[in-house]
């Protein structure tokens, strides 16, 4: 059966200046999230991918479009795949955050009110809407496996919904830059197959 297949997008400027960007816009690839998405290309086109879905975010559609270029595969963009809105953090350094606030990616995952009342998007609401995209693509294609380009959080609540993670491991759990976490299809739901799904080479690299 063919796989739903998540990708992050590649490395962004907001990535190496360590900033929460959230939906703000004119955020591009860097050079390297360039070669990353194309080099996760070249594993795309191994996948028996049909069909491309992204996020309206310029850095995940950018990748998603290097991604469907070798197979000629235009992306769809789907408001659902989003990266989720970061309230008052938006444009914050994690340094920054981490002095004033502790660690709020665990209060986050928690579910944390106070977090919730900063303007950020709930993580359940993230696992809600994700977890929809992915059903809508996998009935709307039952023969080919898809691909949907999206943000580290939207990941990870789909990991969350299909193993059950608690937010202390959602917390300590890396998802690369381009890389691509990998669901089966079962009967009626989706499983895990696959985390960090990259090149070779890059597993010798940090993250």
């Amino acid at each position: 059966m063919a796989s739903i297949v998540f990708m992050r997008h590649g490395q962004a400027e907001n990535n190496t200046r360590r900033v929460l960007a959230g939906r703000s816009g004119g955020i591009r690839l860097t050079d390297l999230g360039r070669r990353q998405a194309e080099g996760a290309a070249r594993l795309v086109g191994e996948m028996g991918i049909g069909a491309i879905y992204c996020s309206p975010i310029e850095r995940a559609r950018h990748t998603a479009e290097i991604a469907g270029r070798p197979a000629g595969i235009e992306p769809i963009v789907d408001e659902r795949l989003t990266e989720l809105e970061m309230g008052r953090f938006t444009g914050m350094r994690y340094d920054d955050i981490a002095k004033s606030h502790g660690n709020v990616f665990l209060r986050f995952y928690s579910g944390d009110e106070d977090i919730a009342r900063s303007g950020v998007e709930t993580f359940a609401s993230v696992r809600e809407r994700v977890g929809a995209v992915a059903a809508d693509v996998a009935s709307r294609h039952p023969e080919t496996g898809v691909l949907l380009v999206t943000h580290m959080d939207p990941i990870k609540a789909m990991l969350a919904e299909t193993m059950g993670l608690s937010a202390g491991l959602l917390t300590r759990m890396v998802i690369a830059n381009a890389s691509m976490t990998v669901f089966g299809r079962g009967e009626g739901s989706l499983y895990a197959r696959a985390v960090n799904v990259v090149e070779p080479s890059r597993y010798a690299q940090d993250w």
